[in-house]
């Protein structure tokens, strides 16, 4: 039988305090009765011997010290998961928001998860195509990778995640594939948006929907990407789909982190984030990846604002540290009305390596792609010394380099929101742009892939 605590002894914002407590553990649900009979949840956050913290969902308005009694229910929280979830939306909290019935459950999970076995995890091999080719041939996402968007305030972040959700699949593999989107801390007219692109486009079909909005509570936001998560691992490891996790705003997710702890008492660190963001944000980056024996993989493409476009702040800089890679969005590119906005520059994805190539993609595909960044950072040089001297005095082969840079921007890099290409059209398109160069400036290519690849270019000599 559950003891039922009268009153509390202390309240601090969405937060309440109970003395004399026993049994109770860290992360244990609790119900919370108001005298009208109205019933919230919350979650121990904190235990010091007999003394409790509860944080309370749906926040503390009407809760006095004396009109309250809580039950602790002896488990975490969880969420209930089933292959029903599939085209369906859920608030952070997993409760079904589209007007359906409830879900019924197969099995309910701790949201946290359970770590993976180092030893027990799966090499990342084989890629997830895009249909966009700046990804697709030199950023390429591999299955099972982590591979954040950087992007800024004001940029088409959205619209990239929306196109990523329509297009993304994978080639060459028989397994069912799914995408968990999980939005955090989104206005009401960017949830719209997300919602009815999924619906028109077909794409809801195949996925499951964590909507948090920018008015629900701070420690729903913080619950969203846990509950998305632990619904990627159940459908990726025990029925086999290949599942790939967009989650945006990681920065909306660090602000709610960050008032959560000042809530708390803790002392702040840099920007006033918490000192444990970084193992905060490890608990949710490292349930990526494959194990061995177990069908599927979770891939994750999580999505951050960078505050002033500063990619050393402290919510870009720690996720850099974790992840495999990263996709900058140029707030250059954009101002140039190019979409996707994708730097090919400073973007890496550093398992690309492994899963591209003769057996995963097509033989010429590593070449090729080397190839495009060296000579990409060659036109940086060109534009420079031309805007220097004047476009007149430079070389002929630095106005190559540049008429290089300005195509492979606007017919390379940028396409239509709509537009998916297939990765054939993505890497004959490359081959295409770079027969612009001197065959001597191609020095990262052999000459056997030219000579195969380039038949329908003319590579001048």
């Amino acid at each position: 039988m559950r003891i039922e605590y009268t009153g509390l002894s202390e309240m601090k914002g969405p937060l309440i305090m109970l003395e004399g407590v026993t049994g109770a553990a860290y992360d244990e649900m609790a119900e919370i009765t108001l005298d009208g009979g109205e019933r919230r949840c919350g979650r121990i956050i904190q235990t010091d011997g007999d003394r409790v913290v509860i944080q309370v969902f749906e926040g503390t308005d009407g809760i006095s010290l004396e009109n309250v009694s809580t039950r602790f229910t002896g488990k975490p929280v969880t969420v209930a998961l089933s292959k029903e979830m599939l085209g369906r939306i859920f608030s952070g909290v997993g409760t079904p928001i589209d007007g359906l019935r409830e879900l019924f459950a197969e099995e309910r999970r701790d949201i946290n998860g359970s770590a993976i076995n180092p030893v027990s995890r799966k090499y990342p091999r084989s890629c997830i195509i895009t249909g966009m080719s700046a990804i697709d041939a030199t950023i390429t996402l591999i299955r099972g990778q982590k591979l954040p968007i950087f992007s800024g305030a004001g940029m088409s972040h959205n619209e990239l995640a929306a196109q990523l959700v329509r297009q993304a699949r994978v080639e060459n593999d028989n397994s069912e594939f799914a995408i968990i989107f999980c939005a955090m801390g989104v206005k009401n007219d960017t949830a719209e948006y997300f919602m009815k692109d999924f619906e028109e486009s077909g794409a809801l079909s195949r996925v499951v929907m964590f909507l948090n909005m920018a008015s629900d509570p701070i420690i729903e936001r913080i619950l969203a990407p846990r509950c998305a998560l632990t619904a990627a691992e159940y459908l990726a490891f025990k029925h086999g789909y290949h599942v790939l996790v967009i989650m945006t705003d990681i920065s909306s997710y660090c602000e709610a982190l960050r008032e959560y702890s000042s809530s708390k008492g803790e002392i702040p660190s840099r920007k006033g984030f918490p000192g444990y963001m970084y193992s905060d944000l490890a608990s949710l980056y490292e349930r990526a990846g494959m194990i061995h024996g177990l069908p599927g993989s979770v891939t994750q493409v999580p999505i951050l604002t960078m505050p002033n476009d500063d990619i050393s702040h402290p919510i870009a800089d720690l996720t850099g540290y974790i992840t495999e890679g990263q996709i900058v969005l140029s707030r250059d590119l954009d101002q140039k009305g190019i979409y996707p906005p994708v730097a090919i520059l400073p973007s890496l994805s550093r398992l690309m390596k492994d899963g591209v190539g003769k057996g995963f993609t097509r033989e010429d595909h590593p070449e090729l792609a080397n190839q495009l960044f060296a000579s990409y950072s060659a036109v940086t040089d060109a534009r420079n010394l031309a805007s220097v001297i004047g476009e007149d005095e430079i070389s002929e082969t630095d106005r190559l380099y540049i008429e290089f840079g300005n195509r492979l921007e606007k017919e390379f890099i940028r396409q239509s929101a709509r537009e998916d290409r297939s990765l054939e059209q993505t890497l004959d398109k490359g081959w295409e742009l770079l027969s612009l160069l001197p065959r001597g400036e191609l020095s990262r290519i052999s000459d056997a892939t030219l000579d195969k690849y380039c038949k329908g270019a003319t590579i001048r000599r």
